[in-house]
């Protein structure tokens, strides 16, 4: 059973710079604008292929007796062809570089804080925060509403969103809030739905990812996935707002599926027999989730735009989910109806391998400086759940 969250009417949309709802207008939401944080350590594939080989080979001898036997399967190596290949991820920037390239460690080494000091996600958030802020140009004030939106929270409580309030200086209220991958469409939608109901004149939404905590960097089929990076948005009054850009839809679609998981909580505790289980981390079934999820996301696309009357093949770009080259690639075909080029179809996974949450963000906040007024793109998120977000934007 598919949950859209509410009603095709109610999530189309306008074009309009208002909404008129019985004798009430309504403001028109815009992303006024973006932040973006990059860790300082990068890993190539070449040393995430030579930690990893060097774990294999280690398993693969201390075993031998097992694998001859049948009673162990031998781990095969890695290949930075077989990533490119199968993600088109080249490299990932990552808040801790030497512990996931120790092959005795094979994990970030990111010691705890005391109550007392900004958490690191927290400390993400705000340097994006910073960013983004000092592009809008405008004082913390004018904010009424933070939203921390990412697949992986640092604790249950306290929020972060709160945390990361406190350390800017801003009133009103804030939460957190958790739809994988598409967290951050989730968000802006969240925050454009304030601010045409007036609940804020703008929001502060922050996607802190520190992917590489949840990643098993001794699976072969998975261990060169994710990265770290954090990335920021304000969405802000059309009518406070001196440029952005004009939110004219947005549309967000849930449907349940097991194919991408993590099972690690508060809970795992209580049934400690299941600690070190394999699906406390990240894991997926990749092939199921390429056809299962681009055709859904397609579609989807190319619905909201129809319902919106806009042509999907006269978008000047999209702005994916940064997950794999070869689903973006396929995605751009369906919704542009032919092969898109480079610029309209942006890629940065290459450089930032899968961020989560910060994917579409990051390829928006990077390309969008060459749009002229009335140009029309599409931010784009995907991922477990599984849950898929759009956002028709027009600048302004």
């Amino acid at each position: 059973m598919l949950s859209t969250g509410s009603n095709k009417r109610q999530n189309a949309g306008s074009k309009r710079p208002a909404r008129i709802i019985g004798t009430a207008v309504l403001p028109q939401a815009v992303i006024a604008a973006t932040g973006l944080f990059t860790p300082p350590h990068s890993i190539s594939n070449t040393e995430l292929v030579e930690a990893f080989n060097t774990f294999v080979g280690r398993f693969n001898a201390a075993n031998a007796e097992a694998i001859a036997a049948g009673d162990v399967v031998a781990l095969a190596p890695s290949s930075p062809e077989f990533i490119e290949k199968a993600s088109g991820i080249k490299s990932r920037f990552v808040m801790n570089k030497d512990g996931i390239l120790d092959p005795d460690l094979m994990r970030p080494v990111i010691p705890e804080r005391s109550n007392d000091e900004l958490s690191i996600l927290a400390e993400m958030a705000v340097e994006a925060a910073k960013q983004a802020i000092a592009r809008w140009g405008k004082p913390v004030s004018e904010i009424g509403a933070v939203i921390c939106a990412a697949s992986n929270m640092q604790r249950p409580y306290p929020a972060m969103a709160i945390e990361v309030q406190q350390a800017l200086g801003i009133d009103g209220f804030a939460f957190d809030m958790n739809v994988a991958c598409s967290s951050a469409t989730f968000g802006i939608k969240t925050a454009a739905d304030f601010v045409t109901t007036g609940s804020a004149k703008a929001v502060l939404m922050v996607n802190p990812e520190i992917c590489s905590g949840h990643l098993n960097f001794k699976d072969r089929d998975s261990h060169f996935i994710f990265g770290d990076v954090a990335t920021a948005v304000i969405v802000e009054d059309a009518d406070q707002a001196t440029d952005g850009w004009e939110i004219l839809g947005t549309r967000l679609k849930t449907q349940f599926s097991n194919n991408i998981r993590n099972n690690f909580g508060f809970l795992n505790r209580a049934a400690p027999e299941g600690e070190g289980a394999r699906d406390k981390l990240f894991v997926q079934e990749g092939r199921k989730v390429f056809r299962e999820v681009v055709p859904m996301v397609s579609e989807m696309i190319i619905e909201h735009a129809g319902d919106l009357g806009i042509d999907p093949h006269a978008l000047k770009r999209l702005w994916l989910h940064q997950a794999n080259i070869n689903m973006n690639e396929m995605i751009g075909r369906k919704v542009l109806g032919r092969d898109p080029t480079p610029e309209e179809n942006v890629i940065i996974l290459d450089e930032y391998a899968n961020t989560s949450s910060a994917g579409s963000i990051i390829a928006f906040h990077t390309a969008n400086d060459d749009f002229a007024a009335g140009e029309t793109g599409l931010i784009c998120s995907f991922g477990a759940g599984y849950s898929a977000g759009t956002v028709f934007v027009r600048k302004r």
